[in-house]
């Protein structure tokens, strides 16, 4: 079998890649990058060691997939991943739609042309900005969860939130940034072409990666980025809400994907399973920033980045920022029930393997900014 993996170089699809050659080393693989993300090029290597052919590409460009089809299966692993995209400065709104939207309309077209199957990894993001935000939240052991009184559930489905977490019923109305409106975009025309063309279309709503070898950011990566900051000393801040560090999030490793795209490959087209799930280490790799640093505290005991956060009232910044939610934790039961699936990869797992990488490599903020 022939796969073409998007955004190999960067962390998710290079995981991805080496994962799947673990699960079936009888795969062919080729992966596509533009290079773009610092730090992206340091992948390439190891994937090529690992018999990956690492084309030099850009998905936007239609004459670049033409050049090195056919193939199976199409995995988009490619996107911009920043919920700031496109609003921070740093990239244009057109760079993110051609990049997240035109990018993902130009492997359809492909698929089309290939009959090849199409994987989609969409994100947590594709879910609403004000309904999330409009959760009643009280503080639990460092960290807020959900309090949903019988008022504030009859505004949701009443499938929307289950005691996991966030399930695939939940609001995906507007607003949802421009990045959670190119993903969910990309889905809606996913499963179109699937149905208009008679190709396999399979989408996976990710909660957040994290893992070893991922390049933090403020605004994505939370979990690497904490660590790897923590580990340089550099100061930290937590920013909204309550100013303490109370807000939520779950994290997932990418290797665990490849047990549910194994399986969903082998599937192809079967419309009794649901063509969207939500994938996500769920409740039991939830983690508030304040419980992570507090992990961070005794991992990285000489640092001095704890000096930085409260109880110095100076570090405390209660204005919330745009698009910034106190709590999303993912449900990934209908992934379990359909495919058999569970996360592998405890938080406390994860954690330590990207603290071990810091070690190793004690600039990495830099290398990866």
């Amino acid at each position: 079998m022939k796969i073409l993996i998007t955004g190999v170089c960067g962390f998710v699809g290079s995981e991805l890649a080496h994962a799947l050659l673990d699960h079936c080393p009888d795969l062919k693989i080729c992966g596509i990058d533009n290079l773009s993300r610092n730090g992206s090029w340091l992948n390439r290597e190891n994937l090529t060691a690992r018999g990956v052919i690492v084309i030099h590409g850009d998905i936007r460009n239609a004459g670049d997939l033409e050049a090195i089809g056919p193939f199976d299966w199409v995995i988009d692993a490619a996107a911009n991943p920043s919920v700031l995209a496109g609003v921070d400065g740093k990239s244009s709104s057109r760079q993110l739609v051609e990049n997240n939207l035109g990018g993902t309309i130009n492997l359809l077209e492909a698929c089309k042309s290939w009959a090849a199957g199409f994987i989609l990894l969409s994100t947590s993001r594709v879910y609403s900005i004000p309904a999330l935000a409009a959760l009643d939240v009280e503080v639990h052991d460092r960290a807020y969860r959900p309090v949903l009184s019988k008022d504030e559930s009859s505004s949701l489905k009443p499938t929307a939130i289950s005691g996991h977490g966030i399930t695939e019923e939940f609001s995906t109305a507007p607003p949802v940034s421009l990045y959670g409106s190119t993903k969910l975009t990309s889905e809606a025309l996913a499963v179109e072409y699937g149905m208009t063309f008679d190709f396999p279309v399979w989408i996976n709503r990710c909660g957040v990666m994290a893992g070893a070898r991922q390049f933090g950011k403020p605004d994505q990566g939370i979990f690497a980025f904490w660590l790897h900051s923590w580990r340089e000393g550099r100061p930290l801040k937590y920013i909204g809400f309550d100013g303490l560090g109370h807000q939520v999030r779950d994290c997932l490793h990418p290797r665990d994907l490849a047990s549910l795209i194994v399986p969903q490959m082998a599937t192809g087209t079967d419309s009794t399973k649901p063509s969207i799930v939500n994938l996500s280490g769920g409740l039991k790799s939830s983690m508030s920033l304040r419980q992570l640093s507090d992990w961070c505290k005794d991992r990285f005991p000489n640092s001095s980045t704890a000096a930085t956060l409260p109880p110095a009232s100076d570090a405390i910044t209660p204005e919330v920022r745009p698009f910034d939610l106190p709590w999303v934790v993912l449900d990934h039961t209908m992934a379990s029930n359909t495919w058999n699936w569970q996360p592998q990869t405890p938080v406390e797992t994860i954690l330590e393997e990207i603290a071990e990488f810091a070690d190793r490599h004690e600039d990495w903020i830099t290398t990866s900014a």
